[in-house]
């Protein structure tokens, strides 16, 4: 039993690391960034709670049809980006198809171009970003599992520090 405390102890010690940004000054785990570490729980809290909307009832939508204000750096027919209102690194913005795609599992074969698109906006903003020229990354949740908190697909651009690895 002692071992599997030790275990479950240093995998805990593990992920909590990863969650410390470059910003965070610390000797120890014991001087973590709670904040982070709440921040992990409420999403992930947040993901469990979630489920999969009527088609078009997200917060998403409403950003999309102007119903909530947002930071909009970009908009095309298939797509629109914005600054992300809760941002996890000094740059953290979002690209999200007009359709309302609710997850990337649920995309069909014909989503191919849009899926493609949305991919090339992202490298697109990122490039005009001066904060990114050392690299970024992407991310896209998927479900419960996958920390998913809200049903319209959507890809995270991230960057402006060193990312850690392994991302969760």
């Amino acid at each position: 039993m002692a071992c599997v405390r030790a275990f479950q102890r240093a995998i805990h010690q593990r992920a909590v690391t990863s969650l410390l940004s470059t910003k965070a000054k610390f000797t120890t785990h014991r001087s973590i960034n709670l904040n982070a570490v709440r921040h992990l729980s409420d999403e992930v809290k947040k993901s469990h709670r979630a489920t999969p909307h009527k088609v078009g009832d997200t917060i998403f939508q409403k950003i999309i049809d102007g119903e909530i204000p947002a930071d909009i750096i970009y908009k095309d027919e298939k797509c629109i980006a914005f600054r992300d209102v809760n941002p996890v690194a000094p740059v953290h913005f979002l690209v999200i198809p007009i359709k309302p795609l609710p997850q990337l599992s649920a995309a069909k074969d014909g989503d191919l171009s849009l899926l493609g698109h949305l991919m090339v906006v992202a490298k697109k903003l990122a490039s005009e970003e001066s904060q990114l020229q050392e690299g970024y990354r992407l991310v896209i949740n998927n479900g419960k599992h996958g920390a998913q908190s809200v049903y319209h697909l959507h890809i995270h651009i991230m960057g402006g520090r060193q990312m850690t690895w392994p991302p969760g």
